[in-house]
């Protein structure tokens, strides 16, 4: 049996993403998620050919306990022997990391530092390489940072205008997440082109509850709407996106907000939510826009939609040249309402779609939905998982 399977893992503070996969053609071998992690109520759900399983953790139902459960489905169906390397989605790189990278004592170190930049997501990602170095301790394992693609950004896009002391002293600049998802459907607009991604200059949406919009110069991300966190840029699904800075300081000194209650606001009860008031999934409040004419429900997803075509539009000035603009992520793929809004504000650009392609592309399918003289619209599932299956495997064959 050949060992050239990619055991992909995204590992979360309550949860632990995972699937085995073919780095050479994208084939997802398994693939999984294990819920609920540190409460008695832990599962994992497994897809394998077709045919879906779920099972209870054994306590004390954390990641360990996960990954040890794993190794026993991988070995059950007899997939150990394939695979060759474990490839981790690390959220924060910081300035360190712009490519991926063989994990060493060095390099958890350096994630643990960065820690401070991504509090919620760097220790989770460090408890599932260490989960997995336990479990597999004979098989290398590699970091694909989210935020690596965005280190090409020059520094007249990553600079805040504040002291420039603040960047050198504590390395407040912005860094852009969802970087690996960016790449790949830059990659997958540039093959639609039938050109060299280094020949492609392209726009990207990832659209899901969390959203940023990129732009891809020469097959390099020159700027992206998310900063130093997750928090700035368009709004989304629990988060506000960029608002003016003197609203925490009216929240603080004039409301009574303590830190802590501003930092849950902005991050758990604004965007989709806090503007609807209902929900921060994107399908409820459509169906509630289009059954009940729930009149916050439209205003939450057009605010959302204009926020995007404003991001899309100033992303522009950073290219010299515009090939096309890509929608992907949950919303991204999936609505054709928060797409026809989007681009309803894009005639300047010269991008306009078609209305049954609009419609028709959803759940998965691809292509074109831009009309005969507009710009090419794209929309493109994402896949992370493979990108981080393909870098790992192209890093362990440099090894």
């Amino acid at each position: 049996m050949k060992k050239n399977a990619i055991l992909v893992i995204n590992c979360g503070s309550s949860s632990l993403k995972f699937s085995l996969i073919n780095p050479e053609c994208g084939e997802i071998i398994i693939s999984g998620i294990a819920e609920r992690l540190s409460s008695p109520s832990a599962c994992i759900t497994t897809k394998y050919q077709g045919d879906k399983g779920q099972q209870p953790l054994s306590p004390p139902y954390a990641h360990k306990a996960a990954i040890s459960e794993l190794v026993g489905i991988l070995s059950k169906h007899q997939l150990v022997e394939q695979v060759c390397a474990i490839g981790h989605r690390v959220v924060h790189g910081g300035e360190d990391y712009s490519q991926p990278t063989l994990i060493t004592d060095d390099v958890k170190q350096t994630i643990v530092k960065l820690s401070k930049l991504a509090p919620l997501h760097n220790p989770a990602n460090l408890i599932g390489i260490e989960a997995c170095q336990k479990v597999f301790s004979q098989l290398p394992q590699m970091a694909i940072f989210d935020t690596a693609f965005h280190q090409t950004m020059p520094d007249t896009a990553y600079i805040y205008g504040i002291p420039y002391s603040m960047y050198q002293k504590h390395s407040i600049r912005k860094y852009g997440f969802h970087g690996t998802s960016h790449y790949f459907v830059a990659t997958q607009a540039a093959k639609m082109l039938n050109r060299p991604l280094s020949d492609c200059n392209i726009i990207t949406a990832h659209l899901g509850n969390g959203c940023s919009v990129t732009a891809v110069s020469q097959g390099k991300s020159v700027d992206s709407s998310m900063g130093f966190t997750p928090l700035e840029g368009v709004m989304m699904g629990s988060r506000s996106g960029s608002i003016d800075p003197g609203i925490i300081f009216h929240l603080i000194d004039q409301l009574g907000y303590s830190a802590d209650e501003v930092n849950k606001l902005l991050n758990k009860e604004s965007g989709l939510l806090g503007v609807s008031g209902l929900s921060n999934d994107c399908r409820t409040l459509e169906q509630a826009m289009l059954e009940e004419k729930h009149p916050q429900a439209k205003l939450a997803l057009d605010v959302f939609s204009y926020q995007i075509a404003k991001s899309i539009a100033s992303l522009s000035a950073s290219l010299n040249q515009l090939d096309g603009i890509v929608f992907t992520g949950g919303i991204g793929e999936n609505s054709s309402y928060v797409r026809e809004q989007v681009t309803s504000y894009l005639s300047l650009l010269n991008i306009k779609i078609d209305t049954e392609k609009n419609a028709s592309t959803r759940f998965g399918q691809s292509g074109n939905i831009g009309q005969e003289n507009s710009r090419p619209c794209w929309v493109i599932p994402t896949n992370e998982e493979w990108v981080i299956a393909q870098q790992s495997y192209q890093l362990l064959n440099k090894e």
